[in-house]
């Protein structure tokens, strides 16, 4: 023989159930509210009296009623719990956020969890659904991938020229090069140092000096595509990684940065500074065994540049290098 009912008890449960800080919503089969806690009054500003045997859907029009009446036949039928979560779905309702440490968000983020509800007579024609306010964890997360992105970002910039540092385009052009020995890709690098720098330190100053290869990766920034890897070699050197281009396509990049860095004048102190750049070329059309080999022939193409008069391109070709 069972026990006998205790209305003290079910007194306390609905007591419980009014005031938990979770949203309670007890629906029938066809989705129609039988209850809703105080959590769900206070939130969506409806009586209880007011959404009674209402339809979810009409009152929240938001919900995927498709979705959501699948989900709770699956519930129903297999007599199991369901859940979803804010990465998944935000929000279920969209109930405005009104708590003071995450106020800047526009709606509570919310997971959810859909529970069977067996009757006395054995039969299981009810559901809950829980709701349960996670604005806090959310707005913590977005927090800290934010502040992870930005860190990734600084540690891969170079400090004074915004452009990729050396790590980061070296790690571009690893995978450029893993990509090539695996599907045959092409890549080009362009390396170019400043013409003389040292003396334009040495006459102008090195706050002078830092302005101009401030404005020599302004220059770059202007003339690669989306898919380039614009960087600092260190110091006065600069590369760009081109992936999909060979050295011949690579060799008009690298010519209009020559003259658009040739026509340049940076302005300091009532002085008008000019200068040049020096630029090799290489690809990944001659045997390579490793990415190094391009940095390699691309700074000697360079060397040949310098050594050639300065102000010119010259490209890596193997066992010659061509001038331009």
């Amino acid at each position: 023989m069972s026990d006998p009912f205790d209305l003290n008890e079910f007194h306390w449960l609905l007591a419980i159930v009014q005031s938990i800080d979770v949203g309670v919503v007890v629906l029938d089969r066809d989705c129609r509210i039988q209850v809703w806690n105080t959590f769900m009054e206070n939130r969506s500003a409806r009586l209880p009296s007011e959404v009674h045997q209402q339809s979810l859907f009409s009152l929240f029009p938001e919900i995927d009623e498709m979705w959501f009446r699948h989900k709770v036949q699956n519930v129903l039928t297999l007599g199991t719990p369901a859940f979803t979560i804010w990465e998944q779905r935000p929000y279920l309702m969209r109930f405005k956020n009104y708590q003071p440490i995450t106020g800047q968000e526009e709606f509570m983020f919310q997971n959810t969890t859909l529970l069977p509800l067996q009757g006395i007579n054995g039969r299981t024609e009810h559901s809950c659904l829980i709701i349960y306010d996670v604005t806090s964890v959310a707005v913590n997360k977005h927090q800290l991938q934010t502040a992870n992105l930005q860190l990734q970002q600084l540690s891969r910039t170079d400090r004074l020229t915004g452009l990729h540092n050396r790590g980061y385009w070296e790690e571009c052009l690893a995978h450029e090069f893993a990509r090539h020995r695996r599907y045959h890709s092409m890549a080009a690098l362009v390396m170019f140092d400043i013409d003389h720098f040292k003396s334009i330190n040495d006459t102008y100053g090195h706050q002078a000096g830092d302005k101009v290869i401030q404005a020599v990766a302004e220059v770059m920034r202007e003339q690669v595509r989306d898919t380039d890897y614009a960087g600092r070699y260190g110091g006065e050197e600069f590369v760009i990684l081109l992936p999909d281009v060979d050295s011949s396509a690579a060799g008009l990049l690298a010519e209009r940065l020559r003259l658009g860095i040739e026509s340049l004048q940076v302005s300091y102190e009532g002085q008008k500074i000019s200068f040049t750049i020096s630029l090799g070329v290489a690809d990944l059309s001659h045997p390579t065994e490793q990415h190094q080999q391009l940095i390699e022939r691309a700074d000697q193409a360079m060397y040949v540049s310098k050594e050639n008069g300065r102000n010119q391109i010259n490209f890596y070709t193997g066992e010659v290098l061509e001038g331009k």
